[in-house]
């Protein structure tokens, strides 16, 4: 005879850990089982309350909740993300507690307060793929919750999880730095095409509204898949939500011709006029990140009238071949390297370019800047690019820069010195210089720097 208390039912099923437990309490076990406790009682209970969930059971560093509705499951999943976010916002980044949250709806069979089977099993293996701070729900909850939530995702596709029998459809929820983009539509980006005056063809993208804003093109740019890479699209996707953000891949680069004569600053500074031309915006803030600062400063300093704000991100007026004999030779030893082994999976050549530009990534992070170099260019123009970006020199125009300059740069960065960034503010009259935390050249999602950066702008901007 069946056990009354054995009963089988459909269900929505979160389950919950924190991203690198151990290592947080081999760091302090004291001040982190303080913190969960607190955490636990000053949100996650209120919030699994507040949506109708039921706490099955929880361990050290994890929880199974069941909820009536795939909606209550999703909306209390991305509230506790968000409030997270907003604690972390406030403590060192290797200090920090982050969840990561799977949520799947599927048979469970329930005996007494404990549940069962493929539901339960299916919601733990997607924790278990989530990034830190992020969500990831099975297909069977998102066509529960489509057109009834408003969320930015993003499509893993079919994902083999462990002891599950059959790949099972994931779906990324995106969470930003801050928090901000949870329970808001992810914007879309329009991508065009223009001409130079010599004949390369450049692709564009606009995205966003409000204000527009303009980003020139940087080296390993590649408008598809930076828009879905963890490497940027962060920054994009923040930058698009209060502005119409206008940005291009330059020549030699991702969706822009490869095959082209000439590659060089004053090309470079064509192909940006070109972009701005083709969307027709008069007057605009512009974005210089990493050598696309000089390409930045040498618009600014020939259409003063159209730039109306200057904001630079690790750049450097002096091109590493002209700082330094030793410089350069080391800059000719890497050409060489890329000429060889851009793109291909080759560990030593990873470890050894990927590892100054990211030295504080995740392997995901990591193994994402090795797909970006093979698919945003060719090693030779890789090579070409690296080469005229060391022969950079805007030095004799930083004087002549009219616009209200914001110079951002990280304190370690390994690509590009703090020190070249100081330079630039030295030599732009009236800029102002902040100092961001990390060592990354390219700041990263969950990075010191993160906040900070979209802090500094939004500021910048109102005046």
């Amino acid at each position: 005879m069946a056990d009354a208390r054995v009963e089988r039912r459909l269900a929505a099923i979160l389950a919950a850990d924190v991203a690198g437990y151990s290592r947080l309490m081999g760091v302090d076990e004291e001040g982190t089982l303080a913190a969960l406790k607190t955490y636990r009682r000053e949100i996650i209970d209120s919030k699994i309350a507040g949506h109708r969930g039921r706490i099955v059971k929880t361990t050290g560093d994890g929880a199974l909740v069941e909820f009536a509705s795939a909606v209550d499951a999703v909306r209390c999943a991305m509230e506790i993300q968000r409030a997270m976010a907003e604690r972390n916002a406030t403590i060192r980044e290797d200090r920090r507690i982050e969840f990561r949250i799977g949520i799947n709806v599927g048979d469970v069979i329930i005996e007494k307060q404990d549940i069962y089977g493929d539901g339960v099993n299916i919601a733990a293996r997607l924790e278990g793929i989530a990034k830190a701070g992020g969500i990831c729900i099975s297909r069977q909850a998102f066509d529960q919750i489509e057109g009834k939530l408003q969320f930015a995702f993003r499509e893993m596709g079919p994902q083999n999880l462990k002891n599950i029998t059959k790949p099972i459809d994931v779906l990324a929820i995106e969470v930003d730095g801050t928090g901000e983009s949870l329970g808001q539509l992810k914007p879309n980006q329009d991508i065009k095409y223009c001409q130079t005056p010599d004949g390369v063809c450049l692709a564009y993208a606009i995205s966003g509204s409000g204000p527009p804003l303009v980003k020139a093109g940087n080296w390993m740019n590649h408008l598809e898949y930076d828009w879905e890479s963890p490497l940027w699209q962060h920054v994009f996707h923040g930058l698009s939500r209060d502005h119409t953000l206008i940005r291009y891949d330059a020549r030699g680069n991702g969706l822009s011709d490869w095959d082209v004569g000439e590659i060089s600053l004053d090309a470079w500074v064509r192909d940006l006029e070109a972009v701005v031309d083709a969307v027709g915006v008069e007057r605009f803030p512009l974005l210089g990140v990493s050598q696309g600062c000089a390409v930045s400063i040498s618009y600014a300093v020939r259409h003063p009238e159209r730039v109306s704000h200057l904001l630079l991100y690790s750049g450097f007026a002096l091109g590493g071949n002209k700082r330094s004999a030793q410089e350069k030779e080391k800059r000719n030893a890497m050409m060489t390297l890329m000429r060889l082994g851009w793109g291909a999976d080759n560990p030593s050549f990873r470890q050894m370019f990927t590892g100054q530009f990211i030295p504080e990534g995740t392997r995901e992070q990591w193994d994402f800047f090795n797909e970006l170099q093979r698919r945003t260019t060719s090693p030779e123009c890789a090579a070409r690019s690296f080469d005229a970006s060391g022969n950079i020199d805007v030095t004799d125009l930083l004087a002549k820069v009219t616009a209200q300059t914001l110079v951002m740069h990280v304190r370690g960065d390994l690509i590009c010195p703090i020190e070249l960034g100081r330079a630039l503010a030295a030599g732009i009259p009236g800029a102002r210089f902040v100092a961001l935390q990390g060592q990354n050249h390219f700041f990263l999602e969950r990075g010191q720097a993160s906040q900070r950066f979209f802090e500094e702008i939004k500021l910048f901007l109102s005046h």
